[in-house]
């Protein structure tokens, strides 16, 4: 198992044990204590009186499969807000959430620009081995993730927020992203500036204080252009670890 799966692994299992802890323990005596102080928990305030939330986010990401060479950095802002009252469904009891996010700051570390090995048309018409340029490098752009589906989930905790989330997004680079490929004629074939993210994740409230917490998430993201350029060779599957702060009101 590579490093980056094992670091991937090792967060999913502590994301897990948490929203099985905060399911199962009983609450602390100073929490009850404070609960007894104040009606409401800082999860319950935020749950019951429907809150807008709100923050700055960085996040950082890899590639996986062929494109783990593919290092991610991104940072923006998040919005979101309940809509439904707490549904009780077992396990999966829990609320929906509707929100979405821009990231100003995208960027992409891919190998430098290089010159590797084809199969291309000799004169005759044989196949010859030749090598030919392969762009690269670090590419920059903007993100907006208009949709955010997320359902958080009904614990006994005052602090902790478990959800897991479907989203899908807009990339736009300014240059053609992933670099552009060659085909074995040697034809340069462009992909796109315009991509879209698909995506799905997990994560975890965990409030510092009443209106206030640190987020974690961990998110398996798709990136394709959708052929919209020549090629779509896209980034099938990508693992991108986000931190933010959540301000609730």
């Amino acid at each position: 198992m590579t490093p980056t799966a094992k670091s991937v692994l090792f967060t999913l299992v502590v994301l897990m044990m948490v929203t099985t802890a905060a399911r199962a323990l009983p609450l602390d005596s100073d929490a009850a204590a404070n609960i007894d102080s104040h009606p409401l928990s800082p999860v319950e305030t935020a749950r019951q009186n429907k809150s807008w939330e709100y923050g700055p986010f960085v996040n950082w990401g890899t590639g996986v499969g062929d494109r783990s060479d593919f290092k991610f950095f991104w940072a923006g802002f998040q919005l979101g807000k309940p809509l439904s009252p707490v549904v009780h469904a077992g396990i999966l009891s829990g609320q929906f959430e509707l929100g979405g996010n821009i990231m100003p700051l995208w960027q992409a570390y891919t190998p430098a620009p290089h010159q590797q090995e084809y199969v291309c048309a000799g004169p005759s018409g044989q196949p010859v081995s030749c090598l030919l340029p392969v762009g690269g490098g670090t590419f920059r752009g903007v993100s907006l993730t208009p949709v955010i589906l997320r359902w958080n989930f009904l614990t006994r905790s005052p602090r902790i927020q478990p959800w897991f989330q479907g989203a899908g997004g807009l990339i736009y680079t300014t240059h053609k992203f992933p670099p552009n490929l060659l085909s074995f004629d040697g034809i340069n074939g462009g992909t796109s500036v315009w991509n879209f993210s698909p995506q799905g994740g997990i994560g975890v409230h965990y409030f510092t204080r009443a209106r206030q917490s640190i987020d974690l998430g961990v998110n398996a993201v798709h990136i394709s252009s959708a052929s919209l350029g020549d090629r779509n060779p896209g980034v099938n599957a990508s693992i991108q670890v986000q931190m933010g702060y959540t301000f609730w009101r």
